[in-house]
């Protein structure tokens, strides 16, 4: 047995401290970690997975058998529109050499595109008032001098239904009549089969979410959003009278493409869609701070199990962005515990 000792560092104004993670695993093979972002997740292109038949094992009540670890393949949750940033597919990668700035920007074509497939231009088609929300929210994310402008995700709020998809990689489970994510920040379960949503009154971080199966496609009318997520630290955000009709399309390769389709008529002027492509994490993946946080658990027969490591936004934090004083840090630093 191995003693996993995780510290995980919180910034407060003016201080940091720090969290004590403890995890005990049996770890059965090396799993080498490397710089935050592995290359071999970073993609700058993508090819949708078609939608059609599912020509893969099946779970004992008829379900597309696709249960496991996945990571979205193009960047992390910063720029909806913009998904890598200058550094493209090298946004989290270490440089390629020792020296500073060694990563050199890369033209607009050369990096992955714009997770709004739809509309157009790649933008969100916000109405005049709410694109100047947008961009408030965007001025003042390093600067929140307002409570509203604090990004919900440093809190360890949940990110809402889609972009819970760009963070950390996350697990799918199934169960007869659900299909559950285990996300870094909050829980999703998908119930199946000809159910009525909740009443229009109760409003969730992740919505209310009614599916079924259409071959390789698992087809998700979700509402009830509570529309306290943003679709990125870029500021997009739609109202509590969005629905979103998604698409999460399976192939058997592992290859995992979610579609959601966001209709608002309080804040857009159309509806749009966003597109998130993702791919099944294994054991050959080398893990990383970014994309892939698993490691090989236990074997089953011959097949390795993966594990995700406790992360710190499901310990139970309490309020979020609460900490803890400098003598319960202190306390933990030495693994001791406050009484």
């Amino acid at each position: 047995m191995q003693l996993i000792n995780r510290l995980q560092l919180r910034r407060h104004p003016g201080s940091a401290v720090l969290f004590g993670v403890f995890a005990v695993v049996s770890v059965v093979a090396p799993h080498v970690a490397s710089a935050q972002g592995a290359r071999g997740f970073r993609e700058s292109s993508f090819v949708p997975t078609a939608e059609g038949e599912w020509t893969g094992p099946r779970l004992p009540d008829g379900q597309p058998d696709v249960s496991g670890h996945f990571s979205n393949t193009i960047g992390n949750h910063n720029n909806l529109t913009d998904p890598q940033g200058p550094f493209g597919a090298d946004d989290e990668g270490p440089p390629r050499e020792p020296r500073p700035n060694a990563r050199q920007p890369k033209p607009r074509n050369e990096r992955a595109p714009s997770r709004v497939s739809d509309s157009p231009d790649g933008q969100v088609p916000f109405q005049p008032w709410a694109r100047a929300k947008q961009q408030e929210f965007m001025k003042y994310l390093n600067n929140p001098i307002k409570p509203e402008y604090v990004e919900p995700f440093a809190r360890c709020a949940p990110g809402g239904p889609s972009k819970s998809f760009m963070w950390h990689g996350y697990e799918i489970r199934q169960f007869p009549g659900y299909v559950v994510f285990l996300f870094d920040s909050g829980n999703r379960v998908i119930r199946l089969g000809a159910q009525p949503h909740l009443p229009a009154n109760l409003k969730l971080w992740n919505g209310d979410s009614v599916g079924h199966w259409e071959g390789n496609t698992l087809v998700v009318d979700t509402t009830n959003n509570n529309s306290k997520a943003r679709l990125g630290r870029s500021g997009e955000f739609v109202s509590e009278n969005a629905t979103i009709a998604e698409r999460l399309v399976f192939d058997t390769s592992g290859r995992l493409t979610y579609n959601a389709t966001y209709t608002d008529p309080t804040v857009l002027t159309r509806p749009f869609t966003i597109t998130i492509p993702n791919r099944k994490v294994t054991d050959k993946d080398p893990g990383d701070d970014w994309n892939n946080l698993t490691f090989p658990a236990k074997h089953a027969g011959k097949d390795i199990i993966l594990e995700a490591y406790e992360r710190v936004c499901v310990e139970g934090n309490g309020n979020h962005g609460q900490v803890v004083a400098a003598d319960d840090a202190s306390q933990l630093n030495k693994g001791g515990e406050k009484k």
